[in-house]
């Protein structure tokens, strides 16, 4: 019974709390509402000495990326290698959008358009780092989830800056990827080129010791010649492996799946290589199946790397990426910033809300008076 009346009790007081609480704020409605509707008329007024903002927009098709010839001429080794090539070339990248969007991202074009557009004396920084991060603030880029494209948006007090700002972004990527591009088939090609030497001279002495050998009656039972070309054979799948491993390791870590699986390639055809049964020397006459092996096998390396060199050289000269812009930035007529109706509406709100408060506290504290 004691517990039931104290709850009864505790209602009451709450309904009584509830009801001195409207009681205070009807009493009290002309300074809620005029209070709060003059904070926000000063929230207003306030709105208009803070610089408009402008907010420019540019949308372009991602750049579509092509395959080189020397990579397609790698996935056309064989069946195993193909697979093993289109998986390493086509399957483990990152999807071109996003590396489009890490590109205009990057501190380099950033750092060129705060020099183009002079930033750190338009944003008042001191710092490079300052004038980065505001810019960075500035700046939005996205891709498209439905039609892929990606729009990149600049804000800035100036309508016409923001617009040439937004087309340089796409100006630098164009520039970027022309660079990457060139340099990246650059590499590729200085690869092949020493490849290509070292084997040319390898070549060169394989045929001056072949030519220095002679052929016995005992040599001819050998077979040398079929002998050679099933190892050939063996050697040219050899070398196309041993290419597409260095490849491999150019891109990817030691450990990475696709590397192991193409040492283990590379391990199996030399152990088969290693199992042929034939003698490097026949009864002490001169060693001309080694040699000839040998000549056998810098021949085949000469034209793969020959072949290789070729395309890589097609690939360097060939032209960048194509940047489409589906709408260039144009210096915007409205301004995007400040939202004044907004700003507003939630000071006047802010202000009820706090006017409340100190009218509730004000009202309990005159009835606690005559209580004291």
């Amino acid at each position: 019974m004691n517990m039931e009346g104290m709850h009864t009790a505790q209602g009451v007081d709450d309904a009584i709390d509830l009801s001195e609480v409207t009681r205070a704020m009807r009493a009290r409605w002309r300074l809620l509402a005029g209070g709060s509707l003059g904070a926000g008329v000063i929230a207003l007024g306030l709105t208009y000495l803070i610089p408009p903002t402008y907010t420019a927009k540019a949308v372009f098709l991602p750049p579509q990326q092509q395959q080189s010839l020397a990579a397609s001429a790698l996935s056309s080794l064989g069946g195993a290698l193909g697979g093993l090539a289109s998986g390493l070339l086509g399957g483990s990248q990152a999807a071109p959008e996003d590396q489009y969007v890490g590109i205009m991202q990057s501190t380099t074009v950033a750092d060129r358009i705060i020099r183009k557009f002079d930033l750190q004396k338009v944003y008042n920084k001191e710092y490079l780092v300052e004038t980065e991060k505001k810019l960075d603030d500035n700046t939005d880029i996205s891709i498209g989830k439905k039609d892929g494209l990606i729009t990149v948006e600049v804000d800035d007090h100036d309508p016409k800056r923001a617009a040439d700002m937004a087309n340089q972004y796409v100006d630098e990527l164009r520039r970027m990827t022309d660079t990457l591009a060139i340099s990246s088939a650059a590499q590729q090609r200085k690869f092949f080129e020493d490849r290509l030497a070292e084997t040319k001279n390898a070549l060169i002495q394989a045929q001056v010791a072949l030519q220095s050998s002679g052929v016995s009656g005992a040599m001819i039972k050998t077979d040398p010649g079929a002998s050679a070309e099933s190892y050939a054979a063996l050697r040219e799948q050899e070398i196309g492996a041993q290419v597409l491993l260095d490849t491999m390791r150019k891109s990817l870590a030691e450990g990475a799946r696709e590397v192991q699986q193409q040492q283990a390639l590379v391990s199996s055809l030399q152990r088969q290589i290693g199992a042929l049964a034939l003698p490097d020397k026949v009864e002490g006459g001169p060693d001309y199946v080694s040699k000839y092996r040998e000549f056998k096998y810098q021949e085949t390396l000469f034209e793969l790397y020959a072949r290789q060199y070729e395309m890589a050289r097609a690939d360097e000269a060939r032209q960048g990426v194509l940047v489409q812009v589906v709408d260039p930035a144009t210096p915007p007529e409205l301004k995007s910033k400040p939202k004044r109706a907004l700003i507003a509406i939630g000071v006047t709100f802010a202000a009820f809300v706090v006017l409340s408060i100190f009218v509730v506290l004000r009202s309990d504290r005159s009835r606690a008076k005559p209580a004291a």
